[in-house]
């Protein structure tokens, strides 16, 4: 059989490659002489700034700023100097992953630390920048950055507003003297949802954050007043747009802040490495990330593989660290179900405890590749 391996991060844990690799070689095990093609993914996250450098030949470059927490860090960035372009990841920043689990709250974090790498990037001779979102610990609309680049928040009496929590006080917002950054900016996002609503930034993607329900109210307050001042100025809702949502509203931030272009990850690394061609050939393609549930299939790498193969009837498995239990028991009508996508889905977790696939994930991973390749229905 012709197999593609095209998973993405198992956040945390493996990187796209190395979760392709664990795949291939715990398939191998069962079946040797299938022909295996490895291409580790990307949508926007946790490994974009890796996995497109390497497809651009972009060089890698460090910054000194802060972290999503304000906590100093070293922050990579990549520079292409042949086509003056930038390559920026905003989880290798602001992101989750960086963060020691549940010892700070949203609210506490903001994404300012973004605007040391910008500078950086404009400093180092960049006209063009692409920027992959996906895999923040925030959940301030980019209102962090905004004033690490120079936008001014004021409320009535003409103080200040300086955390994105305050920004209900605020009646006006001051742009910079400069107003544009490069000449091209890419938002590469990994969901389409919006920044506000049921489906928004807030109530999807928060509780992943430490965001309660009971904070939703003071959340959407304060983004809404965020979209509302900025529409105000330039005439033009961006809050309505699809991917405004990402990265807890940094798409927004980076579409009004930076003048960026919203577009899928997914459908970037798609067209660089042609994947259609790739999945066409394939007698069953395998995916993968760190957790498979419903919002998988709302724009992310992992959906959207599964997806093309829907429609190029390729049989594909979904393999991961954990199955949510909106895809185990089934899947409320308004949310897409797995099942029409994918011909199996398991997790390491269905295997091991929690504990044992943290500390070796690689190894889990392997073992779970090799219970595919024993049991899939289409192997």
């Amino acid at each position: 059989m012709r197999i593609l391996v095209v998973p993405d991060k198992f956040k945390g844990t493996l990187t796209a490659r190395q979760a392709a690799q664990a795949i291939a070689s715990g398939w191998r095990s069962i079946r040797r002489d299938d022909d295996i093609q490895l291409l580790p993914m990307t949508d926007g996250g946790d490994g974009f700034g890796e996995v497109m450098s390497q497809l651009t030949g972009a060089q890698v470059r460090k910054v000194r700023t802060v972290d999503a927490a304000g906590r100093n860090c070293l922050a990579r960035w990549w520079l292409n100097p042949r086509d003056h372009s930038a390559i920026i990841e905003s989880a290798n920043i602001i992101g989750l992953a960086m963060l020691p689990p549940g010892q700070f709250h949203p609210f506490k974090l903001d994404t300012r630390g973004l605007g040391a790498v910008i500078h950086a990037a404009v400093q180092a001779g960049a006209t063009r920048c692409l920027i992959g979102i996906g895999g923040s610990a925030t959940n301030d609309g980019g209102f962090g950055l905004a004033r690490s680049l120079g936008w001014d928040f004021r409320d009535r009496s003409g103080l200040p507003v300086e955390t994105w929590t305050d920004l209900p006080r605020a009646v006006k917002v001051i742009p910079p003297k400069r107003h544009r950054w490069f000449r091209s900016c890419v938002i590469a996002v990994d969901v389409q949802n919006r920044l506000l609503g049921r489906r928004g930034a807030t109530r999807v993607y928060g509780p992943q954050k430490g965001i309660t329900s009971a904070d939703f109210p003071t959340a959407e307050r304060a983004l809404a007043t965020l979209a509302k001042l900025l529409a105000a100025r330039s005439g033009t809702n961006h809050a309505a747009e699809p991917g405004t949502g990402a990265a807890g509203g940094l798409g927004f931030g980076l579409r009004a802040f930076l003048g960026g272009r919203l577009q899928s990850g997914f459908d970037l690394f798609a067209a660089r490495v042609h994947l259609e061609q790739s999945i066409r050939r394939s007698d069953l393609v395998i995916t993968g990330e760190g957790r498979i549930d419903a919002s998988s299939l709302m724009g992310k790498g992992v959906g959207e593989v599964a997806n093309l193969c829907r429609r190029f009837r390729v049989p594909c498995i979904g393999l991961c660290g954990s199955v949510g239990d909106d895809v185990r028991s089934r899947a409320p009508q308004s949310v897409p179900s797995t099942e029409k996508y994918f011909v199996w889905t398991v997790g390491t977790t269905d295997l091991a405890d929690h504990a044992d696939v943290l500390a070796r994930p690689a190894f889990w991973l392997r073992k779970l590749a090799a219970t595919a390749a024993s049991l899939s229905p289409v192997a």
